[in-house]
């Protein structure tokens, strides 16, 4: 129960905390990685951040407008309007900007405005207080007074490590729960709260049939000692003694722009394509080195 990976994109709503860890171990121990395609995109992501703006604002009136003034939902979802689903909003906001209606925020990427003017400032401040404290703080600007920067911003990963309905993966012993699970309950675009639905259900279902297999097969093999001694060597001959002129910060940047601008809402093959020449570039330019060397809380050592 390690978290979904969405820190790929450098627009995303998860925090720089959330490293997959577990997507990664499973990964470089054979285990499979299911339906990671199915990325969900959150339509109200406040510009620079990528801090969510949620359908509260939506749902208390709030309009979606383009830079012709337009209610534009309209032409996508003419009866839901701005309540349509997650992805019909966020496909309909990148096709306005593709189409040249977006605005151009300070930072020069595209977007689209949400406007909360009309809802009135007691109301926002009594039913959208987080959304009114939010965008304050991180973009300066008042929702009773001003039209919001917004745009598409990865929210949530449907895939994860391959799992039964109960938890278990392939590999015998390993459990997986939550984002870092793919049980395939979601689709391809899981519907809103459903993902702290699933926390709860399978944290309890899998930590139920974890528990009855440790008590079912109480031996345990011994935890072969070869391997233990290549993972340390692999960490600290290779990583903190390592040498290197490549910034992992640049790199992890340049990972993360690379999938915004090839792997977004909208894909087509050329520009996967590119993508993939592109990481694999990255890839090949990886550190083997860390800067700090402290060993607790070593923020340089989780981007390598």
């Amino acid at each position: 129960a390690t978290g979904g990976a969405g820190r790929i994109y450098s627009f995303s709503t998860y925090g720089h905390s959330s490293t997959p860890d577990g997507l990664d171990m499973a990964y470089r121990a054979g285990i499979a990685l299911k339906d990671m395609e199915f990325v969900q995109f959150h339509p109200t992501g406040i510009m620079p951040s990528g801090i969510l703006i949620t359908e509260g604002a939506r749902g208390e009136g709030a309009y979606l407008i383009n830079k012709d003034g337009e209610r534009f939902m309209k032409k996508y979802a003419s009866k839901l309007m701005e309540l349509a689903p997650r992805d019909i909003v966020s496909r309909s906001i990148m096709t306005e900007i593709k189409e040249g209606r977006g605005f151009k925020h300070e930072t020069g990427a595209d977007c689209m405005k949400l406007d909360l003017r009309h809802v009135g400032d007691e109301i926002i401040k009594q039913k959208l207080g987080g959304i009114r404290e939010i965008s304050l703080k991180f973009s300066g600007l008042d929702p009773a007074k001003d039209l919001l920067d917004i745009r598409p911003v990865c929210h949530y990963m449907m895939g994860g490590i391959h799992t039964d309905i109960n938890g278990a993966s392939e590999l015998q012993g390993v459990w997986a729960a939550g984002e870092a699970a793919c049980v395939s309950i979601h689709g391809s675009n899981r519907l809103g709260a459903n993902s702290t639905s699933e926390c709860i259900v399978w944290g309890k279902i899998t930590a139920d049939e974890a528990v009855n297999y440790m008590e079912r097969e109480p031996s345990v093999e011994s935890i072969p000692s070869d391997l233990v001694d290549a993972e340390e060597k692999r960490i600290y001959d290779g990583i903190f003694r390592g040498r290197g002129e490549v910034n992992p910060y640049e790199i992890k940047q340049k990972l993360t722009d690379t999938l915004n601008d090839k792997a977004y809402v909208f894909r087509n093959e050329t520009d996967l394509l590119e993508g993939l020449r592109k990481v694999r570039e990255l890839r090949a330019m990886t550190w083997k080195h860390v800067d700090d060397q402290a060993k607790e809380y070593n923020t340089n050592f989780s981007n390598v």
